[in-house]
């Protein structure tokens, strides 16, 4: 019961996956235009920016339509569903699916992190490393240190891994052999985790209680709240390009350009207030929420929204990945 209950606060609207998740993984601004949406009906890809998408389904070989995350490295994409991993080669024409029979933890991958070779993929039930290109897959837990076995985000910067848990922030310098885990002792808001984004030594972690960031690799947490400007303390997902602060909320999109000292919260435009996940170029914002994609040009002023018409599976958006 706990573990559904967790995976609801994580992707549905009343609480956190990842990170949304999770979000490409880089704090540079290089404009791209493939854009892919994590749907509850289906993957949805866009060539033109997110003019229109295109939505893949199980027909091409999804595990299922219920997509809780993406991650797209090279002309590979890795799509997580509540019944496996799945992975294309030839742009979302076909996709081969990995389950607990290739030694995932569980079928349902809620985030996915890709370096190289070797796919991260946190599950409910520990996280899953492949280093053969998802051939197999050997499951970490809370017997490695994790916090929990129940892994919401993902992020790897150089050889560091930084699993986000429903007990706190695990964190690994050998590859996942061994986990040391943060948790409010150490100055996080809360040991629930939504989302991660590393830029460097400084790590920004969105929890259910603030935004906490961390300027010394996580030896020390400072926990951003309302009191400086966050729309809600419950944050979903975050996202830094260069030195500015996206923080999705559950009431609007939180900015800071300095550091995170304060907030500026936008939720005019927004289809829905709740910001699941954000992904950021250096020309365009994008903002999945239970509504729509919205899209902002002009540093978040104002916003589209894409839609089913728009061919979007559906209007509730998990979790984005730009490349």
């Amino acid at each position: 019961m706990k573990r559904r209950y967790l995976k609801l606060t994580i992707f549905m609207i009343t609480s956190f996956f990842m990170a949304c998740a999770n979000m490409d993984n880089t704090d540079e601004a290089v404009e791209t235009s493939t854009v892919y949406a994590a749907t509850g009906l289906g993957l949805s890809i866009s060539t033109d920016g997110g003019t229109s998408f295109t939505n893949k389904t199980t027909a091409q070989g999804l595990a299922s339509d219920t997509v809780k995350s993406v991650y797209v490295s090279g002309s590979t994409i890795y799509a997580g569903t509540d019944l496996g991993l799945s992975i294309s080669t030839d742009g979302g024409a076909s996709f081969t699916n990995k389950t607990t029979f290739d030694g995932l933890g569980s079928d349902w991958v809620q985030a996915i992190y890709v370096s190289g070779t070797t796919i991260y993929a946190g599950t409910d039930s520990g996280l899953s490393i492949s280093t053969d290109s998802g051939v197999s897959f050997v499951n970490k837990t809370t017997a490695d240190g994790l916090g929990s076995d129940n892994i919401s985000g993902l992020f790897v910067s150089g050889s560091t891994i930084y699993a986000g848990t429903d007990s706190g922030l695990s964190i690994s310098t050998d590859g996942g052999a061994n986990f040391t885990n943060k948790t409010t002792l150490d100055g996080l808001g809360s040991d629930t985790i939504m989302g991660l984004f590393v830029s460097g030594t400084t790590i920004y972690v969105a929890t259910r209680l603030g935004l906490s960031i961390s300027t010394d690799g996580g030896t020390n947490f400072t926990n951003k709240t309302t009191l400086d400007g966050l729309g809600n303390d419950i944050v979903y997902s975050v996202f830094v390009l260069n030195s500015t602060i996206y923080a999705g909320t559950r009431n609007g999109l939180s900015i800071s350009t300095d550091g995170g000292t304060s907030f500026t919260n936008i939720t005019a435009g927004l289809a829905n207030v709740n910001i699941l996940c954000i992904f950021v170029t250096s020309s365009t914002i994008y903002a999945g929420n239970p509504g729509a994609l919205n899209l902002s040009t002009d540093g978040g002023a104002s916003f589209t929204s894409k839609t089913t018409a728009d061919g979007l599976g559906h209007d509730f958006v998990r979790q984005l990945f730009i490349q």
